[in-house]
């Protein structure tokens, strides 16, 4: 008895990495697939259909029903038609997750147009156009069906890029936390039909290695008892679980996954503040004590500074 037993997820960009470890987990805990990923390279060039069939027999060996779906999800039309495929198939949808994701690194200074749009098109725009017409969906089956309750199940993927900060990464940090910002949003618009939820997972990817050297040294490490933190195969049950009837109560929220820990992000939020005793400020004053402010306030994250800690 496996914990999505009859459920049918969609997973974009499931033919490597975390995609495909969600899948192959979903697939072992009963649950039919969609299997998305166009075959890309991690820049998001060139296409190879045979990615995803891989994992579409990967999960029929599991004992699962799949099939395979290789269309971009920048492309708003089949973003909906992939909706439509799901429930054509196998007569309904209850699960997606948005995991599919390339890079085009580049300090800020020399990054180029297409390199930032490329980059906010597969991350933030598809988030956007895989979770419209899901939502959708899940509203139009609620109304007909109230006793359904907030049966949807949405699970969208930052990073830490976007959330603490990375060099290089200004098109992806800003799309990683457009997509936190917009799950907090979705979450409260789709509550009555879905929930709405966010990993940020730290795994070994080729997002993570092959694309970005200055952490690839990081992921291969093992902690001290030899467990392989960053094996993206730790990052999977959560999604899992967040996929779930049991998480019916957690909207909203954004977790960091990576090896044997799970932390709760908080989003922007005050930490302190200065006041003028009903006065406004002028710039004068506020120079003689922002520091103040500065001071009072927590240190940042730092990803670095958090993979030292791990290994």
């Amino acid at each position: 008895m496996g914990m999505l037993d009859g459920k049918v997820a969609i997973i974009t960009g499931a033919g490597r990495g975390l995609g495909r470890e969600e899948a192959l987990l979903f697939a072992k805990e009963g649950c039919n697939l969609v299997v998305n990923d166009l075959g890309a390279g991690f820049d998001g060039s060139g296409a190879e259909t045979k990615v995803a069939d891989e994992i579409v027999k990967d999960c029929e060996n599991l004992g699962a029903k799949a099939i395979a779906n290789y269309d971009s999800v920048t492309d708003f039309n089949k973003a909906k038609a992939m909706i439509d495929q799901a429930v054509s198939e196998f007569g309904k949808l209850d699960i997606l997750v948005n995991n599919a994701g390339i890079l085009r690194d580049r300090m800020l200074f020399n990054m180029t147009e297409q390199e930032f749009d490329d980059v906010v098109a597969v991350h933030l725009k598809g988030t956007f156009n895989m979770t419209r017409h899901a939502a959708a969906y899940f509203r139009t089956t609620v109304k007909a069906n109230e006793s359904l309750g907030n049966f949807g199940r949405v699970i969208n993927t930052a990073s830490d890029a976007g959330l603490t900060g990375n060099l290089g990464q200004t098109n992806y940090g800003a799309a990683k936390a457009g997509i936190a910002a917009f799950t907090m949003n979705a979450s409260m618009e789709l509550k009555k039909y879905a929930t709405v939820n966010c990993i940020v997972p730290l795994a070994r990817t080729r997002l993570t290695v092959d694309a970005t050297p200055q952490t690839a040294e990081f992921m291969k490490k093992l902690d001290k008892s030899g467990y392989d933190i960053f094996n993206p195969v730790n990052v999977a049950p959560m999604v899992a679980f967040l996929a779930s009837d049991k998480a019916s109560k957690i909207n909203g929220e954004v977790f960091r996954v990576v090896g044997d820990r799970i932390m709760l992000f908080q989003g922007w939020h005050t930490v302190h503040q200065i006041n003028n005793d009903h006065k406004p400020f002028t710039p004068q004053l506020i120079a003689e004590r922002i520091n103040e402010l500065i001071k009072a306030a927590p240190k940042k994250e730092n990803l670095f500074g958090l993979l030292g800690d791990l290994v």
